[in-house]
């Protein structure tokens, strides 16, 4: 599993503000410089856009509603389902728009339990942290930290509640023990710092949809041993206000050099693999949309009963444990009284 926390890369203090505007004149020209690489807006690009947005909207939606109920089979398919329809947006970003996506610093073992911190600049630069999962084949697997509020939203709302994503209050007086975090983490578990800039711009939402920005993004990783981890709060806050003041230090030498240390220490996707998982999305929406509007009356109720409790769930942060998992946890209990 992969837990993911994000906080954005500006300096934490004052004394820095001289850093932040080196930074920006070393952006600003280094833009100059490579400005032939900015895709422009075509009518192709904004079509071919929509329909993908389309295609992943349609496809999120459907995988949705069958894997609402909580169960342990509904739990290992909604992974399944989910790694599927994440593989979708690294062959948008890489094979698609033919965004360059460049990994350095140090490498993950696949399928290492980690929790990752990152720099967090633009509304999307998490979406690129899918290519680094699913290279390491867990991207059926990531759990994110996020604003409660984001739980409430309606379809969207839906898949973090079914991907068991974690809730937190901006208020910490509210949730000192975030819902299912310590109990998540009690296993041994691995902490990477990433970095992420980009070429020639930070992009946005629409930017990534329609391939004009970026070019290239790259993405540095540190491996943090957890011996080195403070305990305190005060010295968290510290060892952060420090980590952050190095990633705009690290970011400050990218814009000024192009690159980060050690690049190349992940290989391409691969071509072939993703257009097998795209054909298999698609076929999968297409069938279930099949049976949910031209199919028995008892899809379109099962479809009808799963929406109407995915509402209720995100809406009152209701978790319920599997039922076939209460059940046994119920009989285990009285045969260990008697």
């Amino acid at each position: 599993e992969v837990f993911i926390g994000v906080r954005r890369c500006s300096s934490l203090t004052g004394s820095f503000s001289n850093q932040i505007l080196v930074r920006m004149d070393v952006k600003s020209a280094l833009i100059a410089k490579d400005v032939k690489k900015h895709r422009p807006l075509t009518p192709i690009r904004v079509f071919r856009g929509l329909i993908c947005l389309f295609v992943m909207l349609s496809t999120a939606f459907t995988m949705i509603i069958y894997c609402g109920f909580p169960s342990a089979i509904v739990r290992k398919l909604a992974s399944f389902f989910f790694g599927a329809w994440l593989a979708l947006w690294p062959f948008l970003f890489e094979k698609i728009n033919k965004t360059k996506v460049v990994f350095c610093g140090e490498t993950v073992p696949a399928k290492e339990r980690v929790l990752l911190i990152a720099n967090h600049r633009t509304e999307v630069d998490w979406m690129y942290l899918w290519d680094f999962a699913l290279r390491k084949g867990c991207h059926g697997y990531i759990k994110y930290i996020l604003k409660s509020s984001l739980m409430k939203i309606p379809v969207f709302g839906w898949g973090f509640h079914i991907m068991e994503f974690i809730s937190v209050e901006r208020k910490w007086e509210i949730p000192k023990t975030p819902s299912g975090l310590l109990f998540s983490l009690k296993a041994p578990i691995s902490l990477y710092d990433l970095t992420i800039g980009y070429k020639h711009r930070c992009p946005t939402f629409l930017d990534n949809v329609f391939g004009v920005d970026p070019s290239e993004v790259h993405i540095h990783v540190q491996r943090i041993p957890t011996v080195d981890m403070p305990t305190s709060e005060e010295k968290v806050t510290t060892w952060l206000m420090n980590k952050f003041q190095l990633k705009d230090k690290l970011l400050s030498d990218f814009y000024s050099q192009g690159h980060f240390p050690r690049q190349g220490t992940e290989a391409e996707l691969s071509t072939a693999k993703c257009l097998v998982n795209f054909m298999a999305v698609i076929a999968l929406t297409i069938t279930t949309t099949y049976f949910t509007f031209f199919s028995s009356i008892w899809f379109k109720v099962y479809v009808f009963l799963s929406c109407t409790y995915l509402g209720f769930a995100t809406y009152f942060n209701v978790r319920p444990k599997p039922v076939l998992g209460l059940v046994k946890a119920m009989f285990s209990r009285k045969l260990s009284q008697h």
